[in-house]
Order: structure tokens, then sequence, then C-alpha cells
């Protein structure tokens, strides 16, 4: 019987790229490792990969504990990655600087500073309980925020257009709200209401800031609802002796 010759298998393709060094693994191998590594934030060096919203999350967590330890200036992108557990490439994944970081973090401090005094207006409809939750939105803010509040206010790097224009729509939102209840209800002009409103504002962060600082220190003796109440006060004192327009002026 005569052997009958075996015709030879194609080989496999040889994949040569960057991503493995394999000769012998297969096409659909090799594009899966290339998705994995495209897709996905892992640190080779730490094993940990987290989807990016997550890790975006982290990065701007770690990045806010190093700016407001040590500033902008001071703080370095390597600081900020040690801090956050990965490497400097994974870092620059999502943010290209240091600038563009900064300004992510104030971005959603600003949004939250605003938001918490949104709320406190349309909470009641009452002036004088308005007043008082809007004083106290800044007491919350500072008491309970992880230090944000630093950067927006307090910030080394109000030299930055991008950054004094963060910092200015804080106080250009929460004024425009307020001057819209003052104007409605006492009849004001809009430059007078805006007066009083952005007037209203700088009394709540400085006075919150200025609470809180010596709270840190052991010298306030108040409380935050007590601070608050205080400041409150004083700024109702001075609204109602403008004459209001409608049944809103009891209180």
């Amino acid at each position: 019987m005569v052997p009958v010759p075996l015709t030879p298998s194609a080989p496999r393709p040889v994949i040569r790229t960057g991503l493995c060094r394999d000769p012998g693994l297969p096409a659909s191998s090799v594009r899966d490792v290339a998705s994995q590594q495209l897709n996905s934030d892992e640190n080779p060096a730490r094993g940990v990969r987290l989807p990016r919203r997550e890790r975006r999350a982290q990065l701007l967590s770690a990045a806010l504990e190093v700016f407001v330890a040590q500033g902008y200036h001071a703080a370095a992108m390597d600081d900020i990655a040690e801090r956050a557990g990965v490497s400097k490439p994974v870092l620059y994944q999502h943010f290209p600087g240091k600038l563009e970081l900064y300004l992510a973090i104030l971005d959603a401090a600003c949004d939250s500073i605003i938001a918490s005094c949104r709320a406190a207006l349309e909470s009641t409809h009452d002036n004088k309980r308005r007043v008082a939750a809007a004083i106290d939105a800044f007491y919350a803010y500072v008491a309970h925020d992880t230090g944000a509040f630093r950067l927006v206010f307090e910030s080394d790097l109000t030299s930055e257009q991008a950054v004094r224009d963060h910092v200015d729509r804080v106080t250009a939102e929460c004024a425009d709200m307020i001057a819209a209840v003052i104007r409605d209800d006492a009849g004001l002009p809009a430059p007078a209401a805006r007066l009083l409103a952005v007037s209203l504002v700088g009394m709540g962060q400085v006075s919150a800031r200025f609470w809180l600082a010596d709270t840190d220190n052991g010298a306030s003796g108040l409380t935050r609802e007590e601070a608050a109440a205080l400041v409150s006060g004083l700024a109702w004192r001075g609204i109602r002796g403008y004459p209001l327009s409608d049944e809103h002026a009891d209180g």
C-alpha cells in the first residue's frame, strides 16, 4: 500500500506587535490584549484595574488632597500619581496637565456650592428662612467639604485667568439667584438688588471660612448652627429694612 502524502496545514499567522512578542499567538488573542490595554486603566506594576469613571474620581480625590496640602505651585504630578497609587502614564491618560486637573476639581467644587445655594433658596418661600438657608449653605459646605472650598476661595493660582473665571462664577451665579429674590420681593432696581446679593454671598463665604479657621484652632466656641444663625440674623435685619412688595414680607 502506497502511503498518501499529507498536505501540511497552513501555518498560523505570525503577529508581531509591541503588545505581544509571541510569534505563535493567534491574531484574535492579540486583538483582545490590545483592547484590554487600550480601554482599561490597569497599572501593570500594581495590578489594579478600574473603569474609567471610577479611576477619574479616584484621581480627582487624590489630586484634591495634594493641592489642599501643598498648593498648586508646590504640587507635582508625581505626588498626585503616588497618592492615587497609579503610574504617571495612567494619570496623563485622563488629564493632559496639572492645570487641567486643577480646573476639573474647581468645576466640581463650584457646581456643588452653586447647587447648595440654589437648594437653599428653593427650600422655602419665607424670606427670613431663605436668608438663613443661604447663609447656612456656606457653613455646611465648609464644615463637610474635604477642602475643595480652599481651592475656590483661597487659591494660590488666581493669576491664572481660567481659575479666576471659575472662582468668579460662584459669586456671580449665587448672587444672580439671590438678587432675583430681592428684586421681586423688595421692589429694588436690578443694580441695587445685585449689590445686596453680592454682599450677602460675601458675608456667607467669608464668615464661614473665618468660623472654620477658628474651629480648627479650637478658638471658635460656636457650633456651625450657632454661627450661621448669628450671621443670618445680621443679614436679615439689613434686608428687611427694604420695603417688600408682597405678602412674603412677614417674618
